[in-house]
């Protein structure tokens, strides 16, 4: 069943990240891949992650999609413009990907090609506008389609520091909705607990919510993301039990599981993200009892 399907039925989706390389050797990719076929609905694959050049996602999708896996792309708009974005996503449904997330493009200072110039033609609203444009058969210039493509489209909430923040979030959600976005991916969970003031307050938008379960390797990972994520709840007690751990990677995987775990009372999906450690993504399902 795809994982529209799934959504739309009600049911409980795991969706994995894999971020395509940096260069042409696409052979762990495929491997991690191939490793959770079968216990993951789908692999998520975003394009040029934490502004680092990479093969496109658009490359990666139809990649997994050659596996027999349901692949998902993320999108935005700060590469391309409004021409090769539409073709990107023409490019997109040939290929049968129909999957996609609309997110916001992180910012150039931090990536690793920081004289890039950014494009930003559509912002996150007028991205799904295109898409849903495309979808009826028309490109954003009012010429029709030669054949008009299917997209299943979600949108994600950006990371925030306080009550202010969310609701400001929460209420782009809305808009995003309205625009055609059918599923929403939250920011990381670290605790599932402070998770629940979440999505009581998201059962306002009346739509899917997958929530992604981020693999903490270390304790010096632990406190970047504290500094770095705003609002993001990693607690002492976590990162003391991260460092009297003897196998302390291992111990980075038993949290992920447990949260995962929490969360399918909570959600209706996971996205597992592990940023390099592919490898373990079958030992978090394990742990996570998927």
């Amino acid at each position: 069943m795809s994982i529209q399907k799934r959504l739309q039925n009600g049911e409980f989706v795991v969706l994995a990240e894999l971020n395509t390389p940096k260069g042409v050797d696409i052979s762990r990719f495929i491997t991690n891949a191939r490793r959770i076929k079968g216990r993951v609905d789908g692999i998520v694959v975003p394009d040029l992650n934490n502004g680092i050049m990479r093969m496109s996602a658009l490359a990666g999708g139809a990649l997994l999609q050659q596996q027999g896996i349901e692949s998902i792309i993320m999108v935005y708009g700060r590469d391309r413009n409004r021409m090769a974005l539409q073709g990107d996503l023409l490019a997109s449904h040939v290929l049968g990907i129909q999957n996609l997330i609309v997110v916001r493009g992180e910012i150039m200072s931090n990536s690793d090609h920081r004289n890039a110039l950014p494009v930003n033609d559509l912002d996150e609203i007028g991205l799904l506008g295109a898409i849903q444009t495309l979808k009826e058969g028309r490109d954003l210039a009012g010429f029709d389609l030669e054949g008009r493509p299917e997209f299943f489209v979600g949108c994600q909430i950006a990371s925030y520091s306080d009550e202010r923040g969310l609701e400001t979030e929460l209420e782009m959600a809305k808009k995003k909705i309205a625009a055609g976005a059918a599923f929403i991916i939250t920011p990381p969970v670290y605790d599932p607990v402070q998770f629940e003031h979440f999505m009581q307050k998201a059962d306002a938008l009346k739509t899917a919510v997958i929530a992604p379960v981020f693999l903490i390797k270390s304790v010096a990972v632990a406190r970047y993301i504290l500094t770095h994520e705003p609002g993001a709840s990693i607690s002492e007690e976590l990162i003391r039990r991260i460092r009297k751990s003897s196998d302390r990677e291992l111990e980075g995987i038993k949290i992920a599981g447990e949260i995962i775990a929490q969360l399918r009372k909570m959600t209706q999906g996971v996205l597992i993200q592990t940023m390099g450690w592919e490898h373990h993504l079958s030992t978090i399902l394990d742990t996570a009892g998927i």
